[in-house]
């Protein structure tokens, strides 16, 4: 009998707002509340709640043969909790069937990983802590930003006590082997690494509703005939896709809500077939071997590498001005720089600067800026803005006291102007109002 792991990824992007050069240390507020509300609200309305009603549904009907497993970042959790908070509801429910895994990632769905180990494990054990304080389980599966990987990032995970990690299947790193088993990491065996299958998720994540396909329309009986096809001696096939092609960018018109309907009830009813999440895997099965990767490699494009964030100048050079910023993030003590630190690193910040196109196509829809050199400058002048904050909360030297020091002081000037600005609007409201009463 095969196993199907599915594991549904979602995170939701903190957008900021256009912020200009002469808002650098005058306004130290940098987000689009009202986009990021209502882009939230749609997703949520259109996708989430609806098909987690939908699987909470073929959950109880399948009498617990049904098995999901969730990637939630933390900066979708916020905005959740700040927008949606039925969508938490409705995770929770999910949760409370016990045939739903929910997994750990970098809590910003940050690109840390490749820099700095330290901040990295401080972020995962961030996320870990919050999937368990608001679904009651701790994470012992690990799912980190856009599936990156390598083996000196499979080791850190490992040393924090995961069984299990999720990764692309990519050609170039698998060669002649299949994704359809289980792997290891080659320096710790003991870190089991499950291989998205990227052909069988795609054709329903991205290609589903794509009336241009071959294999359009897609049918539950075609896919199911597809996975008939693969080889008996393959153990398991990993089906990870984002959440948000279930009522998002396939649409409801689609079909895409009836089709997994009728895939999930045809797999459940299948003597062939078994679903397993992701910590089962790594129970049930024994790894054929270790996986070799030495670099990164990631889920996007044809390259499954890392230059749709960092394959320009620009991408490196706010990547690098932002990490270089650590060393004080780590003696700061203010709530509210710590706060924007972390809305910082959201990987989809580097993803708008990029200048690569995209042979997946799935992905040019989602940019806010209208050029990559327009989000660039616009992520350069908020991080100017808040190095200045961060080095007046944190000074190093006698020239950053002082420069701390006037900022206070304006801060303080600026309040008080304020304050008599108010007095006196109101001493004049008084007047004029006296003036009325005088006249009549």
């Amino acid at each position: 009998m095969k196993n199907i792991c599915i594991c549904f990824q979602i995170h939701q992007p903190l957008r900021f707002r256009r912020y200009r050069f002469f808002d650098i240390g005058n306004d130290h507020y940098y987000y689009d509340d009202y986009t990021n509300e209502s882009e939230l609200r749609k997703i949520a309305d259109r996708s989430y709640l609806p098909a987690n009603e939908l699987l909470l549904k073929l959950i109880e009907q399948s009498k617990s043969k049904l098995k999901i497993a969730f990637s939630i970042s933390g900066i979708a959790l916020d905005q959740f909790q700040l927008y949606a908070p039925e969508v938490i509801d409705s995770f929770k429910q999910l949760a409370d069937t016990g045939q739903v895994e929910f997994l750990a990632e970098t809590y910003t769905h940050s690109l840390v990983s490749l820099n700095n180990p330290e901040e990295f494990k401080s972020q995962v054990l961030r996320h870990s802590n919050a999937i368990e304080s608001l679904f009651g389980v701790k994470p012992t599966a690990f799912h980190n930003t856009e599936m990156i990987y390598s083996d000196q990032i499979g080791e850190i995970i490992s040393s924090l006590g995961f069984k299990v990690m999720l990764t692309e299947g990519a050609k170039h790193v698998l060669g002649w082997k299949s994704p359809n088993y289980l792997y290891c990491n080659p320096a710790n065996p003991r870190l089991k690494v499950l291989l998205r299958n990227f052909q069988l998720s795609d054709d329903i994540g991205l290609r589903f509703g794509n009336k241009s396909w071959g294999e359009w329309p897609l049918t539950s009986e075609k896919y199911l005939s597809w996975l008939d096809r693969i080889d008996p001696r393959d153990e398991v096939v990993n089906l990870f896709l984002n959440y948000d092609a279930i009522g998002g960018y396939q649409s409801k018109s689609s079909g895409i809500f009836e089709f997994v309907d009728a895939l999930f009830k045809k797999l459940i009813k299948s003597k062939n077939y078994t679903f397993a999440t992701p910590s089962e895997i790594a129970t049930v099965l024994q790894p054929v071997s270790a996986i070799h990767v030495p670099n990164p490699i990631s889920q996007a494009d044809e390259e499954r590498d890392l230059t749709p964030w960092l394959g320009n100048e620009m991408q490196t050079e706010a990547y690098t001005k932002l990490y270089a910023l650590l060393p004080k993030i780590n003696k700061c003590e203010d709530n509210r720089l710590q706060k924007d630190w972390r809305y910082l690193q959201v990987s989809n910040h580097f993803y708008y600067m990029s200048t690569k196109y995209f042979s997946d196509g799935n992905r040019a829809f989602v940019n806010p800026y209208s050029s990559p050199y327009e989000a660039f400058i616009n992520y350069m002048n908020i991080l100017s803005d808040f190095s200045l904050r961060l080095n007046a909360s944190v000074p190093e030297n006698n020239t950053e006291v002082e420069l701390a020091n006037l900022s206070s002081l304006i801060d303080q000037k600026d309040d008080k102007i304020l304050k008599l600005e108010n007095e006196l609007r109101k001493l004049r409201s008084r007047r004029t109002t006296s003036r009325k009463k005088e006249s009549i």
